[in-house]
């Protein structure tokens, strides 16, 4: 199913989101892969002729290729659903995260995650392109929606300087729609005193110490595949992911180590609220 809400004034489905947003920092002309800037054209009027092009695009690459950051980028633009491309925008950013496209993922993940009505992700996703690429010409995008997304959560204090920063930092360039839209937003912050900690800190989900006798396990499986996917998006979301395998021969996807139960219970909660399924408590040694 397609999620829609309404983004800037206007309704936007995530699948058409990814595929035509016109956005100049889009490096399409920086490709020298003919391939994938022709699956983006062809995806605007037959998107399941150019989601096939990346497929045997990817299938035909090594992951070590240089080209395959990109084409996994260009697959998620033009993905089927918010989920296949939230998946290929992850890998982007945690196993190429020295590409020239991680910080693009990132700033698509921050609208992606808008649109889903899911703030505190987007705006996990536009603190971590802030402090992983705090040089990118890409940075008052993800400004913007980070703002949008502390402002959703009530917090001006976090929000405005975001906003602010979009609106000082040279990424608009002649994008007068855009300018348009940060200036907006950047009236409601004249009264509002910022605070210089990341309210992204304060949330995300922390271990007390390596000894911790508590950890929240949220999949059990026998397949590398599925373990890799769910590590991917967890370490984006910012949590303590790691995979521990027992003599049964399964791999657990387990976050975090914690001192007491409680602070595990209240992470528990939090992975069932952002990524679903059963995750429980399990105690370590």
């Amino acid at each position: 199913m397609i999620v829609v809400r309404r983004i800037g004034g206007w309704a936007v489905s995530l699948g058409a989101a990814l595929v035509l947003s016109g956005y100049p920092w889009i490096r399409l002309s920086a490709q020298t892969d003919s391939v994938r800037a022709a699956a983006l054209r062809i995806a605007q009027t037959r998107p399941d002729s150019g989601r096939a092009m990346m497929r045997r695009l990817l299938a035909s690459l090594s992951p070590q290729d240089s080209l395959y950051p990109g084409a996994l980028f260009t697959a998620a633009r033009i993905a089927h659903d918010a989920v296949a491309a939230a998946t290929n925008l992850q890998r982007v950013v945690v196993e190429y995260g020295r590409s020239v496209w991680a910080d693009s993922a990132l700033v698509l993940l921050t609208q992606l995650y808008f649109a889903q009505g899911d703030p505190a992700a987007t705006v996990q996703a536009a603190e971590r392109l802030r402090r992983d690429y705090p040089d990118s010409p890409l940075k008052p995008r993800a400004d913007f929606w980070g703002a949008r997304a502390y402002f959703d959560l009530k917090d001006d204090a976090h929000g405005c300087p975001l906003i602010q920063e979009a609106l000082a930092g040279p990424g608009g360039g002649a994008d007068v729609e855009f300018k348009n839209q940060v200036s907006f937003y950047a009236a409601r912050c004249t009264n509002v005193t910022p605070t210089a900690t990341s309210a992204v800190a304060e949330s995300q989900p922390k271990a007390a110490s390596n000894a911790g006798a508590y950890a929240v396990q949220v999949l059990a499986v026998k397949s590398a595949a599925t373990v890799d996917d769910m590590l991917t998006r967890l370490k984006v979301m910012g949590f303590d992911a790691r995979v521990v395998r027992d003599t049964s021969g399964l791999f657990k996807v387990r976050v975090g180590r914690y001192a007491t139960r409680d602070e595990a219970q209240q992470v528990q909660r939090r992975l069932k609220t952002r990524i679903g399924g059963q995750p429980f408590v399990v105690e370590e040694p």
